[in-house]
């Protein structure tokens, strides 16, 4: 960015975890060449930055101290606390700019890294396209902590996600779950709700608490120790990847999945079950008895994100979610499992086996290595009876299922077999209608089941059943909207014996005379 006129500069410095020594030389060098260092405090007026910083700061300097207006997420502000916190923001801001029109090179200090969780940032989104800004890293309290308990976080493939302990104890839970190497800040008052999310999530043993890090009063501890009535907000819990957890820390193995297996190997009998579970089309009301027993019996639950996050958090289980398109990977993930004899689940919306994880669980089952391992497929209730019930009958005679998605089969299949059904005069239920990179599919499908129906063939559009925001349409292909339709639509196409009653009830006719019946 170029410097507007004779303005100042404006830097972003971080200053570390809290040990002056942790400071590298570029701070060091801003902070004793800066005409104006500023820094927040709260309200009684000590601010753990200028402390850090301490003589690096030049005698000659002018000193902004930032003192927060509230320091906690409630405040008398009619706006409430993020309307009083934004005002102070921008009171801050000008302040700053002030000495910045004047030339003056200004230093904000922030304990930490200024991006990371750092106070720096509110300031540089309000003064970074009116002044030249730099930002100067430091060394993160997570990073600190990491290396005062000698706690490696991560190895190799294992990912890290950082949390804020604000977040409510089931989220933090489910994220636990989710991940092999956590760190999670901002404790304090939250600290009782994250030892409770750590425990849902089977992280409890072997988490670590560092308090201070890197300061003469840092304190380590397990955190089944810690006093929940003594943490600071300045505290860090770590709770390390698969291997470190398997190994107390020492004498790791391998990193992931394949670490915590290898731990376990020898003490296999022998190849695990598999199992395939349907989850229902939305929430636990749609989930069988069956279902849910077994989902609390594995230790390993695998499938697609949004599915594995429908799966309530338990202690000890692991949870490993991956993308939409990568059904044969994870599958061959499960039965690497199961063939080192963990229990593990594979999970897919409505029934895995209709358009679900089954049929490619079973494809890479077909490999010999994995010749010895059960596979038991659990039904769940389908999308398409979902929709069907919301609306009557519509399937109460003949009926097939299609999808609409050529990702794995050529459109001039799904042609052929829509007239193929149409020619037999059975009612359709339709998936995958549209998404973000298929749009036209369906406008396709419409115009193909008009010829061969009839433009007052019945259709039931249903979409998000079981969800929030769920709605139910009755209409008819003629009058059928393809712009209408997305990702979250499931269609039924009625035959000639479907009926639709006065007020909206949807129904097919069980019984076909000979004579009705097209050849075809």
């Amino acid at each position: 960015m170029s410097r507007p006129g004779n303005a100042g500069l404006l830097f972003g410095v971080g200053v570390g975890p809290g040990d002056p020594e942790l400071i590298t030389r570029k701070a060091a060098r801003i902070i004793t060449g800066a005409d104006v260092v500023a820094y927040y405090s709260g309200t009684h007026g000590r601010s753990i930055a200028r402390a850090i910083a301490g003589d690096l700061v030049p005698a000659g300097a002018l000193e902004e101290k930032l003192v927060y207006p509230v320091t906690t997420g409630t405040a008398a502000h009619p706006g409430g606390y993020e309307a009083a916190i934004a005002e102070f923001y921008d009171a801050a801001a000008d302040r700053l700019a002030r000495h910045l029109v004047a030339g003056r090179t200004v230093a904000v200090l922030c304990e930490g890294d200024p991006m990371f969780y750092g106070s720096y940032m509110y300031l540089h989104d309000r003064l970074a396209g009116r002044f030249t800004a730099d930002v100067v890293p430091g060394v993160t309290s997570v990073s600190a902590a990491s290396a005062a308990a000698a706690q490696p976080l991560v190895r190799r493939d294992d990912v890290l996600t950082v949390l804020p302990g604000t977040l409510p104890a089931p989220e933090l839970a489910r994220r636990l779950a989710d991940t092999q190497g956590a760190a999670i800040m901002k404790l304090g008052r939250t600290f009782p709700a994250v030892r409770s999310a750590l425990e849902q999530a089977g992280r409890l043993d072997g988490a670590v608490y560092v308090e201070r890090a890197s300061t003469g009063e840092q304190r380590i501890a397990p955190v089944r120790e810690v006093d929940p009535e003594r943490v600071p907000y300045f505290s860090v819990v770590l709770a390390g990847g698969d291997d470190v957890r398997g190994a107390g820390g020492k004498g790791a193995l391998t990193s992931g999945v394949a670490g915590s297996l290898q731990a376990r190997e020898v003490q296999a009998a022998g190849p695990a079950e598999l199992l395939v579970i349907g989850l229902g089309p939305a929430g636990d009301e749609w989930l069988t008895p069956e279902a849910a027993g077994a989902l609390a019996s594995v230790r390993h639950v695998v499938g697609y994100g949004p599915y594995v996050d429908r799966v309530p958090v338990r202690p000890g289980q692991q949870r490993h979610a991956s993308g939409n398109t990568v059904e044969l990977d994870r599958s061959r993930l499960a039965l690497d499992l199961a063939l080192a004899g963990e229990p593990v689940a594979v999970v897919s919306g409505g029934d895995a086996g209709v358009f679900g994880m089954a049929s490619a669980v079973f494809e890479a089952a077909a490999d010999p290595a994995y010749r010895t391992v059960p596979v038991r497929v659990l039904p769940g209730v389908s999308a398409f009876q979902a929709v069907a019930a919301r609306a009557g009958a519509p399937m109460g005679g003949d009926f097939a299922v299609m999808s609409l998605s050529d990702r794995l089969k050529p459109w001039e299949v799904i042609e052929r077999r829509l007239r193929a059904v149409s020619a037999a005069d059975m009612a359709l239920a339709i998936y995958n209608p549209a998404s973000r990179s298929r749009t036209g599919q369906i406008a396709r499908a419409r115009t193909v089941l008009v010829d061969e129906r009839g433009a007052d063939t019945p259709v039931v559009v249903g979409r998000s059943v079981g969800r929030a925001g769920e709605s139910l349409e009755v209409t008819t292909l003629g009058e059928l909207d393809p712009a209408a339709i997305d990702m979250r639509c499931l269609l039924i196409v009625g035959s000639s014996a479907t009926t639709v009653t006065p007020g909206g009830r949807v129904w097919t006719a069980r019984s076909v005379d000979a004579g009705d019946c097209p050849r075809v």
